[in-house]
């Protein structure tokens, strides 16, 4: 089959790069300190049996992370992120993921290494039957499994360009076949390059044969975790692969398919009678070992050569038979998987003449943008130092290998922790979105990123599916709800009509309307705000009245954000956030507006970039607290006060920036749930139940909430609610107690999986 040819057209040429990736990672969880732990798989991390993301490999240190299938390898080592951030996050106090392949030492008694407890019986007896048949210490060692399949449009087109297979389903098995030979034959260069376990723990081989120095990879040699060599399976086509492995099976020398260890495995579906039946889906590679320098265990430089490397393997042609190919590779494999890292390769000419082969196919691909990682990577082979088993031994030369495992573990310990409110991967999402994913996640809850722009999120748990907007949007609300609460108006008016108290006022849709009105609030406490905006943006307070300077500058500023403006009574008292959600108050939040406190020595301009060093505070809502801002309206509150951005405050002389109170203008949140009766409580999750909504916020101004709402009717205000509140400064509050909102909302949607 001329694939080169196929491959150089121009109908294929577009689809060449388009694929999809699938990653497991392996990883044992320690001690701080570098031991083994302990303790069980953590609760938190929800149910082993369903969970999509996060499992135990064979003991029940060994956590594997496994990401979806994604359409782009950049998806995938994103959302590779995301689960290794959730899952050092959720591990006991005082444990790491150990960030190499070669665990850690182990305990002395091979049966004080636990099999992991799962739910079905059959899966921890497959343990039992490999600690038994193989010893607990080999299963201990971790890696990285890559999952690749190219795109169905790219097997479309090369299909289309032949003439000698008659069934899409026949060729796509001929290409993955072909790929698989060549992989198996040529795997040692990624072996070389990438290899990462150069030494073990005394105890990792008991009485067993071992290097006697440091290899490249011990895991990818002949001492790494293989079959016996009784169990023999051919590449040769994909109905002997599939009937090798049965027959292994019937003769007792495998006990499943499963256990076949292979550096790359065929897959079609669960079952090797699927397989069998509709061909190869994708392939699996299995003899990568964790990089210990990337976070993740693996490399955005590595997930582009393997990508550039299978599309070789695609484009060059086999030169043995099958069988005797694969055997060539064996040997070559195992040969530099043995060779000491900081020595240049026996197989140096080997890896030139397959760097100019591939460096040549990008070229006549004219796939550019590849070429300089791969001159980059060519070097190495004269250079085994820059190969990360290299790296390891010259590190550990300086220290031991348990040293540069904390070390390097501790660092990403940190790096995890550092930012607990963000989480890595989509931290460009806006926060309450970003915890939602993370307790999604967490919980075994499938989630696909619809529209990141958007927040749009859709859930999924075996057959329910939810679609999420901004992390409290959701199909537990109407689409009236929304339009209701975004119409203050209409808001007041349904609150009002069902008995609640709302502040009073008038509508305009003209700034030369308002202004003519400005004789009828000059003398009295009022509010100009925007009609259907949030965040508290274009919102100005007068509590004493207003200049008609300022009253017409506050007109422009709310007309900015809105067409149509309220000026509205203002109510006197505290305002609090009520967060409820299906008609039960899980939070209430006291908002206190921007401010800084004077030390006597610094402008007001001094001590609001100091204010804004703290790492709580950010922009666009992807932190717990907001920025605070100079502008105009901050400018006009520090005027009614007689200051100005220049000014010095006195010490502890507390100014006020914004009136109103809302985070997302800079304002502090502190947390009073607990302070609070039932009777205001009740106000406001009613109050929410008449808007027809079973998420919101809604915002009460209090004069003193030690008062009984029933025996004064002036005892709250209801000045607005929210169908798109923000939930992270609930569960990242300045002061006070956490309050997990985002898990409120998942349990709302799927109480069957969040109890």
């Amino acid at each position: 089959m001329q694939m080169k040819e196929f491959m150089r057209r121009d109908a294929v040429r577009p689809f060449l790069k388009k694929a999809r990736f699938g990653l497991e990672r392996e990883s044992q969880r320690v001690t701080l300190t570098g031991e083994l732990a302990s303790t069980d798989h953590p609760n938190v991390l929800g149910n082993r049996a369903f969970h999509p993301y996060i499992q135990t490999d064979f003991s029940e240190t060994q956590v594997e992370m496994i990401t979806p299938v994604a359409d782009s390898a950049k998806e995938m080592l994103r959302f590779l992120e995301a689960i290794q951030d959730v899952t050092m996050r959720s591990l006991d106090d005082g444990e790491m993921l150990w960030p190499l392949s070669m665990p850690p030492a182990l305990p002395e008694k091979e049966e004080d290494i636990i099999i992991a407890k799962l739910d079905k019986f059959e899966d921890v007896l497959y343990r039992r039957y490999l600690a038994k048949e193989y010893g607990k210490r080999k299963q201990m060692v971790s890696g990285i499994h890559f999952n690749f399949e190219f795109a169905e449009d790219l097997v479309k087109q090369l299909f289309n360009q032949q003439s000698e297979i008659s069934s899409l389903e026949e060729f796509k098995t001929e290409i993955y076949m072909k790929v698989s030979r060549n992989f198996l034959r040529y795997r040692w260069l990624i072996t070389y390059l990438y290899g990462a376990s150069p030494l073990s723990e005394a105890r990792y081989f008991e009485d067993e044969p071992q290097p006697d120095e440091p290899v490249r990879s011990i895991r990818s040699s002949k001492y790494g975790y293989t079959n016996h060599d009784n169990v023999k399976v051919s590449y040769a086509s994909l109905a002997t692969y599939v009937d090798n492995i049965a027959e292994m099976v019937e003769t007792g020398k495998l006990s499943e398919e499963k256990e076949f260890y292979a550096p790359l495995r065929l897959r079609g579906g669960k079952k090797m009678s699927e397989l069998a039946e509709y061909g190869i889906r994708y392939i699996e590679l299995r003899s990568i070992d964790v990089n210990p320098f990337e976070r993740v265990g693996i490399s955005d430089e590595q997930v582009q050569f393997l990508h550039i490397f299978l599309l070789y393997l695609l484009w060059t042609e086999e030169k043995h038979e099958a069988d005797e190919w694969v055997a060539i590779g064996d040997l070559l494999n195992n040969q530099v998987a043995l060779e000491n890292p900081l020595e240049q390769t026996e197989l140096l000419e080997e890896g030139e003449a397959l760097f100019a082969d591939i460096l040549a196919m990008l070229d006549e691909l004219a796939l550019t943008e590849e070429k300089e990682l791969v001159l980059t990577l060519k070097e190495r082979l004269t250079q085994p130092e820059q190969t990360l088993s290299g790296q390891i031994l010259n590190k550990i030369q300086e220290a031991s290998q348990k040293e540069l495992a904390v070390d390097l573990g501790m660092a990403y310990y940190h790096e995890a922790h550092e930012r607990p409110y963000q989480l890595a991967g989509y931290r460009g999402m806006e926060l309450s979105t970003q915890i939602l994913l993370f307790d999604a996640i967490q919980k075994g809850i499938s989630v696909t990123v619809l529209d990141e722009m958007d927040q749009f999120l859709k859930l999924q748990h075996k057959g329910h599916v939810e679609y999420v907007k901004n992390a409290n949007m959701t199909s537990k609300d109407s689409y009236i709800v929304p339009l209701m609460m975004e119409n203050k108006t209409v808001t007041k008016k349904i609150l009002a009509e069902a008995g609640f108290r709302v502040p009073q006022g008038e509508e305009y849709t003209q700034i030369s309307e308002a202004k003519r009105a400005y004789a009828q609030f000059a003398q009295t406490a009022f509010v100009v705000k925007p009609k259907s905006t949030n965040y508290g943006l274009g919102i100005s307070i007068f509590k004493e009245g207003a200049s008609q300077e300022d009253y017409e500058k506050a007109l422009e500023i709310a007309f900015s954000e809105d067409t149509e403006i309220l000026i509205e009574e203002f109510f006197p008292g505290t305002e609090y956030r009520f967060f409820v959600i299906d008609g039960q108050v899980q939070a209430i939040l006291l908002r206190v507006p921007a401010n800084v406190v004077g030390d006597g020595a610094r402008t007001i301009a001094e001590l609001v970039a100091e204010k804004n060093q703290d790492p709580l505070r950010g922009s666009h809502h992807r932190a717990p607290l907001e920025l605070i801002q100079l502008g105009e309206i901050e400018k006009l509150m520090l005027k009614e006060q007689g200051l100005t951005i220049d000014s010095i405050p006195k010490k502890a002389q507390v100014v006020y920036l914004r009136e109103n109170s809302n985070v997302s203008t800079g304002g502090d949140s502190i947390d009073v749930t607990d302070q609070f009766t039932d009777a205001y409580k009740k106000i406001a999750a009613d109050a929410v139940t008449a808007l027809g909504a079973k998420i919101s916020g809604i915002d009460l101004i209090i004069p003193d909430h030690s008062v009984d709402p029933a025996t004064d009717s002036k005892a709250y205000g209801i000045i607005e609610a929210n169908f798109n509140p923000a939930m992270h400064m609930h569960v990242y509050p300045y002061q006070g107690k956490e309050r997990r909102l985002t898990l409120k909302v998942l349990q709302l949607l799927y109480p069957e999986v969040v109890k």
